[in-house]
């Protein structure tokens, strides 16, 4: 419900911006702004008392969590830091759902938020590169514009190593097992396929990068613990 309302908050202030934007200009042809409004707020309202059905830390720090999963949607009209802000909305999910398991904090899932943060920088990193024309043309604060696109696409692979050896750290923190290892040579063979797309630059091989490579990195990862702990 979080990343819903998250979405939703998105398209609502970026709803004149959007319009602008070829790649985005039909999106609002999708739903009227009210009918976007109104699901946001009862998707909001939704994810707290889904938390509050926890347990109350999650309740107490469920505005929290929205506050941060929106405050990306603004991050653009400031900073260039945006695919990190966006890093960090959806590393909030594994910090959450260790707090409603367990009710507290530990090393291994601040470990993994990091990894998403490299993670979620860097193939939004490759997405940009998309808007690389619209972003200069109105002067939004974008990393790709400001660093140029080949060196952009450069840092991706290294936020991507970083993430790869935090998922690596995950496993050695939670003392996880050889099925995690074996789906993690998965992830990196992903990741290795995913760079090697992009280096041509079109709007397919990006897509495909951008969406299968990174679905196919989720479910190896979610399957490489279940199995890890299934077999033990």
């Amino acid at each position: 419900m979080a990343r819903t309302a998250a979405m939703l908050f998105n398209r609502v202030v970026d709803w004149s911006l959007d319009q602008r934007n070829p790649r985005t200009a039909s999106r609002h042809l999708l739903v009227p702004k009210t009918a976007a409004i109104i699901a946001l707020l009862i998707s909001s309202v939704g994810f707290i008392a889904a938390a509050a059905a926890i347990n109350w830390s999650t309740f107490v720090l469920s505005p929290l969590a929205l506050s941060i999963v929106f405050f990306y949607s603004l991050t653009k009209r400031f900073t260039a830091a945006t695919h990190f802000f966006l890093g960090l909305a959806l590393a909030v999910a594994p910090i959450g759902a260790w707090i409603a398991q367990s009710g507290q904090v530990e090393l291994g899932p601040i470990v993994l938020a990091l990894g998403v943060i490299c993670w979620v920088a860097g193939f939004d990193l490759i997405y940009a590169t998309q808007d690389y024309e619209f972003d200069r043309r109105e002067r939004l604060h974008s990393l790709v514009v400001k660093i140029g696109i080949a060196r952009a696409l450069q840092l991706a692979q290294m936020l991507h190593a970083a993430m790869l050896a935090a998922l690596l750290g995950f496993g050695w923190l939670t003392q996880l097992g050889p099925p995690y290892y074996a789906a993690m040579s998965l992830v990196g063979a992903a990741l290795i396929f995913e760079h090697t797309s992009v280096r041509r630059l079109d709007v397919a091989a990006i897509n495909r990068a951008f969406f299968q490579s990174n679905a196919f990195v989720s479910v190896v990862f979610l399957g490489g613990v279940c199995a890890d702990q299934l077999l033990r």
